[in-house]
């Protein structure tokens, strides 16, 4: 059995009140088959990504460069916001992650912008300036003494899934580097 975020963050949301709630009987039992997974990921702070690599993620995700922006969207038919494409990716080969940004500010490790690595997770603000919360995402293609490129999907000039180097205008709105692979 699958499961998608791509109802955004009420499906998430509530999986992730079911799975509490479950929790808390202290009844390992009544944890579902699909609910385990899900509930060990958040708390492990890493996902299972079975025997996918970074390098199948990046590759994959090179593929999808030119599709067009779209906000809210991770249907590659239609375009993809920031968000959706991560989904789409790693969704692709069985991996399940959240469908917004904001909902990977907390759920995985942080790692050091020298130590991150291909695969890893760029996250950045928003473009409003007075929003701090993480609001853009992408993913790391390379890291080469701390000058890092990532592919990500951009309402910018690019408007879509493009590669960018970590410039002085993504460095402003910077937030962290997370990793999801064990």
């Amino acid at each position: 059995m699958k499961f998608y975020f791509m109802a955004g963050c009420l499906l998430f949301t509530t999986a992730c009140s079911n799975i509490q709630e479950q929790n808390d009987t202290n009844d390992s039992a009544t944890k579902t088959t699909l609910a385990a997974p899900l509930y060990d990921s958040i708390h492990d702070g890493l996902i299972q990504t079975n025997s996918v690599t970074p390098q199948q993620i990046v590759d994959y995700a090179e593929t999808l460069i030119g599709i067009p922006y779209k906000y809210a969207s991770a249907n590659p038919q239609q375009g993809f916001d920031c968000s959706g494409f991560i989904t789409y990716v790693f969704n692709h080969f069985n991996i399940e992650v959240p469908r917004s940004s904001v909902e990977f500010t907390n759920a995985y490790p942080e790692v050091p912008v020298d130590s991150a690595k291909e695969g890893d997770l760029i996250l950045f603000t928003g473009t409003d300036s007075t929003e701090k919360a993480v609001g853009h995402m992408g993913i790391i293609v390379s890291n080469s003494n701390g000058s890092i490129v990532f592919i990500h999907s951009t309402s910018g000039k690019a408007n879509g899934v493009t590669i960018t180097p970590l410039n002085d205008y993504y460095k402003s709105r910077f937030v962290k580097i997370v990793s999801i692979f064990k």
